[in-house]
Parts: C-alpha cells; structure tokens; sequence
C-alpha cells in the first residue's frame, strides 16, 4: 500500500506503463528495476553502494535480466552480485516490497535519458564482514542507518532508509 500520495502516483502511472508495453524491457522509457537495503540488524547498519554512472551513495540493484518478472528475486540476485553475500534475506517473516518509486535516470554514454519504477526491499545478513565489492569502482560502506540518509542525495532514498529504520524499531 502506498504511504504517500506522491507514491500512489508512481504506482498509478507503472500500473498503467504495465498496461501498454513491457516494463521488465531496457528498451522502455520507463521500465521496472529491483534494490534492496541490506541491513546488519544488530548494528544498526546499512550498507551502501558506490555508483558511479549516478556518482552517488545509494542501495544495491537493478535491472531485470530477459524472462525475469518477479521483483523480490530480482533485488535478492542483484544485491548478492553486488556485495557477494550469500547468507542475504527478507527482514521481515515474508519478502515484502518497502518502497515503490520512479526516478529519472539521466543519459549516459549510449543510454537515453529514462526512468526507472524501482520496488525496493530490506534484506539481513548475519556476516557484514563477508562483502565484496562487484568491482573497484562500486566501493561498499557501512554505516550507521541513522547517518545513512544524510549520505544520500535523493529524497526518495532518504525515504526508503527511514522506513527500513522505522522497521527495525518495531
């Protein structure tokens, strides 16, 4: 269920993208991707990916691979490719998506401009220690989730990393 009225709009407007075209396609304007927010419960840690293409701190995922169509198994791969944890789950008793937003994407060497409707899930791990980066450019950090948001630059993100927060305090 949408908690704002800016995302029951994005949810509005996948809704009716879903109804005209292929969503999981790279080739739409607006098409769906998956992240998570890996969190370190009993630190109270997130952690956070470098990306350099967006030349910010922000969550782990991405985009859906061909015959891909469920969003929970797309943030779980994505987030185990990208940090190398294997022992990653839900952080609640079943999968469920936190946050539903689109954001602008900006051009970037061949890529047109477009947007993502990225659904966004909260995972645990039991080893915070076992990271490895995907590559050296995409540096992985650590830190406190009550830092965490003043790390990031969109306002959507520091929307997701609150209600992980508010998550882990009930």
């Amino acid at each position: 269920m949408p908690a704002s009225a800016h995302e029951a709009a994005d949810v509005a407007r996948l809704r009716d993208a879903a109804t005209k075209g292929d969503v999981f396609s790279r080739a739409a304007g607006l098409h769906v991707t998956a992240s998570a927010l890996v969190v370190h419960v009993p630190t109270r840690r997130v952690l956070l990916r470098w990306h350099t293409k967006m030349r910010q701190w922000m969550q782990v995922g991405g985009h859906f691979d061909p015959g891909e169509t469920d969003p929970w198994s797309v943030a779980l791969r994505e987030a185990r490719e990208e940090t190398g944890l294997d022992d990653l789950a839900s952080l609640t008793d079943a999968p469920r998506c936190v946050q539903i937003v689109i954001v602008p994407v900006p051009t970037f060497g061949p890529e047109n401009a477009h947007e993502h409707a990225d659904l966004r899930y909260a995972l645990t791990t039991d080893h915070p220690d076992s990271i490895r980066a995907e590559t050296r450019a995409a540096d992985l950090r650590w830190m406190p989730i009550d830092a965490a948001g003043g790390k990031v630059e969109e306002e959507n993100l520091r929307e997701f990393i609150a209600r992980v927060a508010a998550a882990l305090s009930t």
